[in-house]
């Protein structure tokens, strides 16, 4: 099995900062492209920012400029710098991945979510 695990999250105040971590851990498996996702209350979750293996990156336009995603393939880990941030940021943000493990294929991963809350 692969599990993903999301730290970084909490409470800040509007135009503060945090970074977000995602470790994937496991057995014999790499991790190809990786995504964050976000879900508000009593909204759909969205996507956020990707990143292929490579490093070519994406996001959804409210955060460009505000948000940088990177990763760290040797430590398995992708990060995303939230700067400037807005009360409509707050949501559960959570990390996705896609997985090759040896003698499975390609799956996607999802981790358990970690908590922003942007508020003064």
């Amino acid at each position: 099995q692969v599990q993903l695990v999301e730290s970084g999250g909490g409470l800040v105040q509007p135009g503060g900062s945090l970074r977000l971590s995602c470790a994937a851990s496991g057995n014999s498996f790499r991790t190809n492209d990786m995504r964050w996702f976000r879900q508000a209350p009593g909204k759909s979750r969205e996507l956020v920012a990707a990143i292929t293996r490579g490093g070519d990156t994406n996001y959804v336009d409210s955060v460009k400029g505000r948000f940088t995603i990177s990763r760290d393939n040797a430590k398995n880990t992708m990060y995303l710098q939230m700067s400037s941030l807005k009360p409509e940021d707050t949501a559960v943000y959570y990390c996705n991945a896609d997985v090759w493990r040896l003698g499975y294929g390609t799956s996607a991963y999802w981790g358990q979510g970690t908590q922003v809350i942007v508020s003064s």
